[in-house]
């Protein structure tokens, strides 16, 4: 008797630890706004494997829902999710610049604001065999026959977009002349350059890292205010502009305050991880961790910004 009693607090025990693992460790639905392939599929994907590698997370079912600028993602994440406390979004400026562009009857109020991730300089491209072998030769065409010259990037009002009409304003050309091709995910975007579809290809300098590399595609430029490895700046070349790409990440509408900050702990640990670090290292992405509060802030901030940059470049129709 006394050891089958023995054996059933034992069995209580184990169970108890098997619920309490499962407690620590929850299994995280991600909504990912984009077609697979580009800067939010790879942030999203690679931030789930650096949580499941250090075993903070049992596992991660992704969902990856491309188009205008992530607000279907975001629309289907708002009116799916509420109230969910393993529901993540990712997100990032590209949606709050699509959000005003679009008209979007979603916003980003709708979710909670988890933490900011990563800053990314964008890069411009052109495939290997392009005629334009300098920025200047690019520039020279765009200011002949602005219309002849097509960009692609992501989504209308993205920070794709945007850096095209930044550099429009700089060299003289009328931003509302700009011929921009929007794609739904990374993947289209490269198959498109790389086929010659596009006079140039712009996003963050990871999402085309691997093709520049194998000399499928020839960088022009990027935006940071000083030479990247060999990629000259936009500023070195001329042309006074300057623009970074953040990312983050969002819990679902209608959590509550201790569901919210037990999101932000794992993304903060996830974040200090050597997994996240290496991927840090090889997508040439900078920490911009914010979290909480402060994020929140930050976006109030952002919309702002991003909504006066669409106005001043004739963005917004």
């Amino acid at each position: 008797m006394q050891l089958l009693k023995r054996a059933g607090q034992a069995c209580v025990l184990a169970g108890a630890l098997v619920a309490a693992t499962a407690l620590a460790q929850p299994s995280l639905k991600m909504m990912i706004p984009a077609n697979p392939g580009g800067g939010w599929d790879q942030t999203g994907r690679n931030l789930a494997a650096a949580m499941q590698s250090a075993k903070l997370v049992s596992g991660v079912q992704f969902d990856n829902k491309g188009g205008a600028a992530g607000t279907i993602g975001l629309a289907q994440f708002v009116n799916a999710s509420k109230g969910d406390p393993n529901a993540v979004m990712i997100g990032g400026m590209v949606m709050v610049g699509g959000i005003i562009l679009g008209k979007s009857p979603v916003n980003l109020t709708q979710v909670t604001p988890i933490a900011r991730l990563t800053s990314e300089w964008e890069i411009i491209v052109v495939p290997a065999n392009s005629p334009f072998k300098t920025m200047g030769d690019l520039v020279k065409a765009f200011k002949e026959n602005p219309g002849k010259v097509s960009w692609g990037g992501g989504s209308a009002g993205g920070t794709d977009h945007i850096l095209v009409g930044l550099i429009a304003k700089a060299v003289g050309v009328d931003p509302a002349k700009i011929n921009y091709v929007p794609f739904k995910g990374g993947g289209e975007a490269i198959s498109a350059i790389l086929g010659g579809h596009v006079s140039a290809g712009v996003s963050g300098i990871g999402e085309f890292a691997e093709q520049v590399k194998a000399g499928k595609m020839r960088a022009l430029a990027q935006s940071s205010p000083a030479r990247i490895d060999a990629m000259p700046s936009l500023k070195e070349q001329g042309i006074d502009v300057e623009l970074g790409n953040w990312r983050g990440i969002f819990g679902a509408p209608g959590i509550t305050p201790a569901q919210r900050d037990a999101l932000i702990k794992l993304v903060k640990e996830t974040t200090e991880t050597p997994a996240w670090k290496g991927t840090l290292d090889k997508m040439g992405w900078t920490p911009v961790f914010l979290g909480g509060d402060d994020y929140r802030k930050f976006l109030e901030e952002d919309t702002k910004r991003v909504g006066a940059i669409i106005e001043s470049l004739g963005l917004k129709k």
